[in-house]
């Protein structure tokens, strides 16, 4: 049975710059512990988390966002991931700073070390001059294993102004391999979101569908909506190779660990004028990452200049290039999936 991880659950964005930010983020992260039924311990733990990672970004940065959304996993449980990531100095020994009762900024020193101590699982990212991310997730109940034979992290940002975003991701898994979509609604707001999500839909319809196959159905769902740039990407485990097609300018990376390759998209607007689909594919081992971006983020990006990011959790890798490479005209969306190693 295929599972669906999409940008339909909702995901919360908290620019952190003044002290009110935190009691804000604080309260919409317990809010959404108690839509998804996290009793009182493991709300409370939340809270302590978004509290923490919140401060740690004033005190030490300035400013830095704080998303609270639900786990982009293909479990059944339900999680909350909390992901902080600022543009400081960075952190010249994080193995350090994560120690309980260190301090830089002359405070008692918990901050850090309870984010790793009050987490289910913790991840995070730290470059001189680059800032610091981090992933904090706090599980339902206790940890359960991934099914799907991927990590997922992803990133939706509406143009500023906006409340829905134009841009829509979704991933469809199960045991044999994994789908990948990107899609880009024309425009912004409302009706550049009716489009991504048609194209959301589209992949619910044809979950282990060949890309072609997928692009096809959402061509025929977006006629009546003002259409889209879509891509698609399947792994197949057994094959090690992902075949990808995409129309219009949802941009396909594949990333091995050595070497970056661009995935080629060709012109066009599903819904409305795609002429030309072709599918091809490239090798795709365990370890492998693939991301997809939409045009609201640049394209000139290597994992060269952040040592050491591409091996850290998804979610990092989807926050640090938002970050970074927003361009902040448009609705912006960064996918990244990478395959685990087989245990």
């Amino acid at each position: 049975m295929e599972t669906l991880i999409s940008s339909l659950s909702p995901q919360l964005n908290f620019p952190i710059v003044h002290a009110s930010d935190v009691s804000a983020a604080r309260r919409a992260g317990q809010r959404l512990a108690d839509a998804l039924g996290f009793n009182d311990v493991k709300a409370g733990r939340l809270a302590i988390v978004i509290t923490e990672a919140a401060t740690n970004i004033l005190k030490h940065a300035g400013e830095g966002v704080v998303t609270i959304m639900r786990t982009q996993s293909g479990v059944d449980m339900p999680g909350i991931d909390v992901v902080a990531v600022d543009t400081g100095p960075g952190i010249a020994d994080l193995e350090f700073a994560l120690r309980d009762g260190v301090s830089t900024a002359g405070t008692f020193g918990t901050g850090l070390g309870a984010l790793r101590r009050q987490a289910d699982e913790f991840d995070a990212w730290t470059q001189r001059g680059r800032g610091a991310a981090f992933l904090m997730r706090i599980w339902q109940g206790a940890a359960p294993p991934e099914p799907c034979g991927i990590e997922v992290g992803a990133v939706c940002t509406p143009l500023a102004g906006e409340d829905a975003c134009g841009d829509a991701w979704a991933v469809t898994c199960n045991l044999d391999g994994a789908t990948l979509l990107g899609a880009d609604g024309l425009g912004h707001g409302p009706e550049a979101a009716k489009a991504s999500g048609g194209a959301v839909e589209a992949l619910g319809k044809r979950p282990a569908a060949a890309p072609g196959e997928v692009l096809q159905t959402a061509h025929d769902l977006l006629r009546i909506t003002r259409g889209a740039a879509v891509s698609v990407a399947r792994i197949d485990y057994r094959a090690n190779e992902l075949r990808f097609a995409g129309i219009g300018n949802v941009a396909g990376v594949v990333f091995d660990g050595a070497a970056r390759r661009a995935l080629v998209s060709h012109n066009g607007i599903v819904g409305h004028n795609m002429r030309k689909v072709q599918e091809f594919a490239v090798p795709f081992a365990p370890g492998a990452t693939c991301v997809l971006t939409s045009d609201g983020i640049q394209t000139q990006w290597g994992f060269d200049d952040y040592p050491g990011l591409h091996a850290r959790a998804s979610a990092l890798v989807a926050a640090v290039l938002m970050r970074d490479f927003i361009r902040r005209r448009d609705d912006a969306m960064v996918l990244v999936v990478r395959r685990r190693e087989a245990a």
